[in-house]
């Protein structure tokens, strides 16, 4: 497998392709033709790395093809919109592997909403106190090596490929036996932990932050046994394959603690609490929730995000910067704190006031209010379950002055709508209703017309092209001397738009 994988190495340091004229004057190419990923590495081979090495960048990444195919094969199996509720496919195939799972202690974390964030920031402490680590979550936003994060950069597609090439043939193993059995092969989430796990064993890493695709107990994460279990706020979310209680939910979600575990959660819904009490108790694992050992104290929004006094299981820690918008972040940081905490002292050991002012100042949560345009202001948010839509509504009334919010949706089939709209609502003047890359976006005006229903008619407009829809946004925005453009209602639109922005250059 290959150990390719540090900051500045061959990931593609141009993200879409694209050479900026200064970049091409510096090294003397002449002007390159506009994105040409090709024209780059040509002039890559024809003059060496020591040139961008000298202008203080990196080489072209020659492995794009071959990170392309890698995804190209995880997509030829059943998507993680259908997962088989099992361990023993993706169990079988770790063990064939040597079981590289158990190469690094695990941090597992669970949740509806905010695990991503909160593993984000588990895992830039966790960077920051100099541990080497391994990050896994999903979905992508534009690019799936996002998911698979080594020391806070993405997989490089040469590492990607690499280690893609070392476990299939026993991935095809697997598939066959279980073809033979009467079962569906290995999934595109079952192959891709497998991958994350075998990435993070090759680096290698100290320490792995994992997130569960969905649910926990059979969720192919599960093969891990983490030290620390995590969970965020618990909540109605995929209601068909985890249940129809929070209670249920929450029983599926416990399955991550492991016995003599140390679980940590966020504040939960007393049916959930007690669902995790319960299994924490049969297994013998301790356990801390936010608001008794350890909480947030204050938030004070701040330029760029706020400042947050938490106390933790161990220590207090007093006016750290945190470049994240919304109070919900500040809890998620509060988790974080307190889950670093259990991992490295067993919740008796502070962490230092220099690890965690860099690890909160460094951490990142991509397609979470994230600042895409200006000209006027575009923001993207992943929120896709009504949870997630009431934190999104609550951080936008204060950390923001706008007078005015037009918001582009698409949704994917399954959730929510109502939910979704109903807490956006207060927050938003106008919903111009979209479609997303997905084959699961719901038909734009089958979708409008829900929104209507909740809204009523003045406030909805449809449009099924994309940028089309994103056009008409922020020319109804910009009409506004404070106005702003929110995209939100599904993960896929949200990645859709970051790549649009950054083509269009709205952030120019």
């Amino acid at each position: 497998m290959s150990d390719q994988n540090t900051p500045g190495g061959p990931f593609n340091p141009f993200g879409d392709g694209d050479a900026d004229d200064e970049f091409a004057s510096d090294l003397d190419f002449g002007e390159l033709p506009e994105n040409s990923d090709d024209a780059v590495a040509e002039r890559y081979n024809a003059s060496g790395q020591d040139e961008f090495e000298s202008a203080g960048l990196d080489a072209p990444d020659e492995f794009v093809e071959e990170g392309d195919a890698v995804y190209a094969a995880l997509l030829s199996r059943l998507g993680e919109a259908a997962p088989e509720p099992r361990l023993s496919a993706t169990r079988r195939a770790v063990e064939m592997l040597g079981d590289p799972q158990r190469a690094y202690p695990v941090i597992h974390i669970t949740g509806t909403n905010g695990k991503t964030s909160t593993s984000r920031i588990v895992e830039s402490i966790l960077r920051a106190s100099g541990l080497r680590t391994g990050l896994f979550t999903s979905p992508h936003l534009e690019r799936v090596n996002e998911r698979i994060m080594i020391d806070g950069v993405p997989i490089s597609n040469e590492s990607l490929a690499a280690n893609w090439r070392d476990i299939e043939p026993f991935l095809d193993l697997v598939d066959t036996e279980l073809e033979n059995d009467g079962e569906p092969r290995l999934t595109f989430f079952e192959a891709l932990s497998v991958l994350a796990f075998a990435s993070f064993a090759d680096a290698p890493v100290d320490v792995a932050v994992i997130e569960v695709g969905m649910g926990g107990e059979w969720d192919s994460t599960n093969v891990a046994d983490g030290q620390v279990a995590v969970f965020t706020p618990i909540s109605l979310d995929h209601t068909a394959r985890l249940g129809n209680t929070v209670a249920e939910i929450a029983r599926t979600k416990s399955g991550i603690i492991k016995p003599a575990a140390q679980v940590v959660t966020a504040a939960q819904l007393p049916d959930a609490l007690a669902e995790l009490v319960r299994a924490a108790e049969l297994s013998e694992s301790t356990f801390e929730a936010e608001g008794d050992r350890f909480r947030l104290l204050e938030s004070t929004v701040a330029v760029g995000g706020q400042l947050v006094s938490i106390q933790g299981l161990a220590g207090t820690y007093r006016d750290v910067f945190l470049p994240l918008y919304g109070n919900h972040q500040g809890h998620n940081a509060a988790v974080a704190v307190a889950a670093v905490e259990s991992f490295i002292g067993g919740g008796t050991q502070a962490i230092t006031d220099e690890v965690l002012t860099e690890g909160f100042a460094t951490a990142t949560s991509p397609g979470r209010l994230q600042l895409v345009g200006t000209e006027p202001t575009v923001l993207v948010d992943a929120a896709h379950n009504p949870g997630g839509a009431e934190v999104l509504a609550a951080a936008l009334a204060e950390y923001f002055t706008f007078d005015k919010v037009v918001a582009v949706v698409s949704v994917l089939a399954d959730k929510d709508v109502e939910g979704i709209i109903r807490a956006l609502a207060p927050a938003v003047s106008e919903f111009v209703v979209t479609t997303s890359g997905s084959d699961r976006a719901i038909d734009p005006d089958e979708l409008a017309s829900t929104v209507v229903g909740v809204v009523g008619a003045d406030r909805v407009l449809v449009e099924p092209d994309l940028l089309a829809a994103l056009d008409q946004a922020r020319e109804i925005a910009g009409e506004s001397e404070k106005g702003a453009v929110l995209v939100a209602g599904s993960i896929t639109l949200v990645g859709d738009v970051i790549t649009i922005a950054a083509e269009e250059g709205w952030k120019a």
